[in-house]
Order: C-alpha cells, then sequence, then structure tokens
C-alpha cells in the first residue's frame, strides 16, 4: 500500500489493487480481516491518524443552516405551490388535459437524479455539486415562468426537478455534517419544520399569487431567494467541506474526479429505472387522451417499459454479484430481503396517495365548487396541517411506549383506506360538507404516519453497508409511486370525463371545456351545474382509486410481517 493514506482512498476512490477495486477499509474491519500494510501495520491499527472533525460553529454555522434551510424550503415548496395554480395556468396557456404533467415532469426530473447527486458529491465535493444544483433550479424557475406554451412549461419544470433533486439530497446530507451526532436530532427536527412550513404554505402562496397577479410569480418567486441563498453559500460554506479542516490529499482536477464517479456511480442502473418508469408514465397519462388503450403507441410504449423493468433488475443483479468498482442503485441484496421489498411496495402505493392527493383536492375545490385558488388552499390546510402531526406521532408513540413500528404502518393504512373511501363518497351536491375536513384529517394523517415510520425503519430493515441507498431508494419510490399514481388516476379520470362529458355538451364543446376549465363560464347556468356534477364524480372515482393504493399499503404491511418486529 506503500505511502496511500485512508482519506485519500475514502475522498477519490484510488485503486490499490490489481483487479481495480477500491478498498475500503470500514467494510474490511467489519469483515473481520487481517490485512497488512508493507509497514507491517494491521487494519486494526489505522494507517494514518486522522484528526477530530472541527465543527463550525457560531454565526458562520447558523449562516450555512439558514442558506441550506432556504434551499430545502424552496425545493419542498414547489410541489405543494403549484397545485393551486394550476387552472389559472391552463387558462392561460390552454391544456387542461396536460396539467397533470406539469407536477409529473418535476417528480420525475426530481427522482432521476435524487440518488446520483448524493454519489457526484463524494468526490466532486459537496459544494461544488450544491452550487450547481442551485443553479439549475434557478435558472429553470425562470424558464418556467416565461414559458409559452403548456410543452415549453412541461420541459422546463423537468429540469427545475433534476436541480431540486440536488438541493434536497444535498443540503439534508451537508446540514447532517455540519454538527457532531449528539446534535442530530436537533438539526433534523430543523428540517422537519421547513417541510412543514413549505407543505402548509405552499398551496396558501400559490392560491395568493394567482389570485392577485399571474400565475408566472409562482416560479418566479424562487428566483431572488435561491439568488440570495447561492451567493451566500459561495461566500460563507468552506471549500471542500466536510474536509476543510485537512489538507488536500489528492490533486485531481474536477474532470479527473468526474471520471472517477462516473466508474463508481452505476449510471446505467439509474438510466434505465428512470426510462422505464418515463415510458410507463407517458403510456398511462396519453392513453385514452391523445392515443387510445389499443394505439401502436400505446403498446409499444408499454411494452418497451416491461422489457426496460426486466434490463434494469438483470442488471442490477450483475453488477452487485460482480462487487467491483460500480456501486449499484438498487443492490440485489434487497431482492432476497423480503421485508424490504415490501417497504418499497408500501412507499410506491404511499407516493400515489400522497402526491395524487396533494395535487387532486384543490383542484377539485376550484373546479367543482368554484372557489378562488386561495380559497381552495384554506379547504386544503386541513390534509397539510394533519400529515405533519401523524409523522411526529407515530415515531413518539412507537419511541415511548416500545410500540412495533409495523403495527403502526399498518393501523395508518386502514385509515388511509377508510378515509379515501370516504372521500369518494360525495353525492352530485355542489356544497362543500363539513365532514370532508375530518376526511381530510384522515387522509393526512395516516399518509403523515408511513412516511416517517418508513424512512424510520430503513436502517432496521437492511444491511448497514446500504443505509445510504436505502434511504435514498425510499424517497426515489416514493416520488416514483406518485408518478404512476398521478398516470393511473389521469387515464381513469380523463376516460370518464370523455365520456360523461357527451351526454351534457356537444362533442365540440366538451372538447373545449377539457382544455379550458374557463369555457364553463360561457355555458348556460343549468349546463354549468351539470358539468360540475360530472367533473365531482370523477374525483370521487379518483379517491377510490386512491383507496384502492391505500389497501395495497395494508397488503405490503402485512409482507413485512416478521418474527421480531422492529421496535426503536
Amino acid at each position: 500500500m506503500g505511502n496511500s493514506t485512508i482519506p485519500a482512498v475514502e475522498e477519490v476512490g484510488v485503486d490499490v489493487s490489481s483487479q481495480e477495486r477500491s478498498f475500503d477499509a470500514r467494510s474490511v474491519q467489519e469483515k473481520g480481516l487481517d490485512i497488512s500494510s508493507q509497514e507491517g501495520k494491521s487494519v486494526d491499527t489505522p494507517l494514518t491518524e486522522e484528526p477530530p472533525q472541527k465543527y463550525i460553529q457560531g454565526l458562520r454555522l447558523h449562516v450555512i443552516t439558514g442558506a441550506l434551510c432556504l434551499c430545502l424550503f424552496l425545493t419542498n415548496l414547489e410541489i405543494p405551490i403549484v397545485t393551486t395554480a394550476l387552472i389559472s395556468i391552463s387558462s392561460e396557456i390552454g391544456g387542461l388535459n396536460k396539467i397533470y404533467w406539469i407536477t409529473t415532469a418535476y417528480l420525475l426530473g426530481y427522482a432521476g437524479l435524487l440518488v446520483l447527486t448524493a454519489k457526484f458529491s463524494d468526490l466532486i465535493g459537496r459544494k461544488t455539486c450544491l452550487l450547481f444544483a442551485v443553479f439549475m433550479f434557478t435558472v429553470f424557475s425562470a424558464a418556467c415562468g416565461a414559458a409559452q406554451t403548456m410543452e415549453q412549461l412541461i420541459i422546463f419544470r423537468a429540469f427545475q426537478g433534476i436541480g431540486g433533486a440536488g438541493n434536497y439530497s444535498l443540503c439534508t446530507v451537508i446540514v447532517m455534517e455540519l454538527v457532531p451526532p449528539e446534535k442530530f436530532a436537533v438539526y433534523t427536527s430543523s428540517i422537519a419544520v421547513v417541510y412543514v412550513f413549505s407543505l402548509v404554505l405552499g398551496p396558501l402562496f400559490g392560491g395568493a399569487i394567482t389570485q392577485h397577479t399571474t400565475w408566472r410569480w409562482v416560479f418566479l418567486l424562487n428566483v431572488p431567494p435561491a439568488v440570495i441563498a447561492g451567493i451566500v453559500l459561495v461566500i460563507v460554506l468552506p471549500n471542500r467541506f466536510p474536509h476543510h479542516n485537512t489538507p488536500p490529499t489528492s490533486k485531481l482536477s474536477i474532470l479527473q474526479g468526474t471520471k472517477r464517479v462516473l466508474r463508481r456511480a452505476d449510471i446505467l442502473g439509474s438510466l434505465l429505472l428512470l426510462a422505464a418508469t418515463l415510458l410507463l408514465v407517458t403510456a398511462l397519462e396519453e392513453a385514452d387522451e391523445e392515443y387510445s388503450w389499443k394505439s401502436a403507441f400505446t403498446i409499444a410504449l408499454l411494452t418497451i417499459s416491461g422489457i426496460l423493468w426486466i434490463m434494469f433488475f438483470l442488471w442490477e443483479r450483475l453488477v452487485t454479484l460482480r462487487e467491483g468498482l460500480v456501486e449499484p442503485v438498487f443492490p440485489w441484496r434487497f431482492m432476497k430481503n423480503r421485508v424490504w421489498l415490501a417497504m418499497l411496495l408500501n412507499a410506491i402505493c404511499l407516493g400515489a396517495t400522497w402526491f395524487v392527493t396533494m395535487f387532486e383536492l384543490p383542484q377539485r375545490f376550484q373546479i367543482v365548487n368554484a372557489l378562488s385558488p386561495f380559497d381552495a388552499a384554506v379547504r386544503f390546510i386541513a390534509f397539510t396541517l394533519a400529515a405533519p402531526i401523524g409523522s411526529i406521532f407515530a415515531p413518539t408513540i412507537g419511541k415511548k411506549f416500545k410500540v412495533p413500528l409495523l403495527y403502526l404502518v399498518l393501523f395508518a393504512s386502514c385509515v388511509q383506506v377508510i378515509a379515501y373511501a370516504l372521500l369518494g363518497t360525495f353525492d352530485d351536491s355542489l356544497q362543500i360538507h363539513a365532514r370532508q375536513y375530518g376526511y381530510q384529517i384522515l387522509a393526512g394523517f395516516g399518509c403523515g404516519i408511513n412516511i416517517s415510520l418508513l424512512i424510520l425503519m430503513t436502517p432496521f430493515a437492511v444491511e448497514k453497508r446500504d443505509g445510504a441507498v436505502a434511504m435514498g431508494s425510499v424517497a426515489q419510490f416514493r416520488i416514483m409511486g406518485g408518478c404512476i399514481g398521478l398516470a393511473i388516476v389521469t387515464a381513469v379520470s380523463n376516460s370518464y370525463l370523455r365520456t360523461h362529458l357527451g351526454e351534457v355538451l356537444s362533442p365540440e364543446t366538451a372538447q373545449a371545456v377539457l382544455k379550458s376549465v374557463d369555457t364553463l363560464s360561457t355555458l348556460p347556468a343549468a349546463t354549468q351545474t351539470a358539468v360540475r356534477q360530472v367533473y365531482s364524480a370523477s374525483y370521487n372515482l379518483q379517491m377510490k382509486v386512491l383507496a384502492g393504493f391505500a389497501g395495497g399499503q395494508i397488503i405490503a404491511s402485512f409482507l413485512m410481517w416478521d418474527k421480531n418486529p422492529i421496535v426503536v
């Protein structure tokens, strides 16, 4: 091993064997292997005494934390803030039947690079990658605000999601590296508070903006604070963080470091996963819209998506069994872990209920109940407040009373089934019933419980070496579930609307209503009521589909059953 040091190996992945395998001292120690260097030092004796980490303190720490929380807030805000602006967007640039893609595009871009950005930052550097992510998010937020067509907006949203993925993953990692382990709980709570505020304020901001000014400020709003956060991070976040207190162990350029990352990161696996999901979502959202279910286009997309899914799992198996430089994005060990696979299935179904609810309920209040965007956001607060309460409640109960977490997951899944079944039972009345708020609270409470518990259970369900990948996988599969859920709900809703609007409107008028809800105001009062009732029935149908996804969480929970359930 010569004069090689552990920091050099860990930071830049220097090859130290003839088979070109990276040396990981920690994994060697865990396996109990006895490897000695030329100087006769065993692995149990550190080759280089690494000085204790000196954490940033004082005002500089608070400024960095504030800038990171601002980035996290803007990234999380981008999902709920758009929900109450969608109707206004479609009214100006058209494409009411395409507005699902505004959310789906962001989520797909977000999910596509969630894990890879963290891997790239290991070698290129946290600061460099984070600043690039902030730049991407800022530029494409401005581009979304300037979009002139629905197609432009959808494309820009996908690139904005890529920047958002980098913001989320890197800010979360850096926050945990800023402080010693004994302060993790405090800083984790800070992140939770940021998430709660973005969730609650997002629909309200979106509603207020679209009601009093143009919807374009929903996206342009990100630009000034993101620029400020970026400038602050340039100035106060140390270069080479978190290794800023130790001398450089390598003089690799960014290009050389990127090549190292490309050799280690599972680029092909990530692309296969993203492509398989994208084609599946496209087929589901376009079926019965631009193309029929029996069309060559739909069948081809579904077939290619199925082939890509098979290729993805075969590739991940090959990469895992080789145990080479490439770190699989989905280690094949996961496929042998029944509890973990069931948790991922639960995450997919949870993502569907969570994201579809965030998207559909505010839209229902605007179309069916003719509320303003802001009033619709106010009616949605019951759900957005109940979710974080559930996220806090479940881990607290589980830890205090030593309740197996699986029992709480099963309880929350059952609560969701009841809530969404009840949300799907409203009659054709255009009034908002008071009990609907109670159903929203149940749905939000159940979703919030499972969001936090699946994350909490992850370190206990997988091997230690897979902890980071597993944490990313939970978030990534939940977002993928949201994309798939939105696609399925879109297909079901469009099919219902096309069939039943034709019973009260002429074909031309029905098509016009589907493209822009503003067409409703030009119709006679009695016809408007009939159209809104059709939309009401379509939203009831969507809630019943979500009850099915919640039922999928119950099935997944039983598959997670183990003789020794996880207790914290």
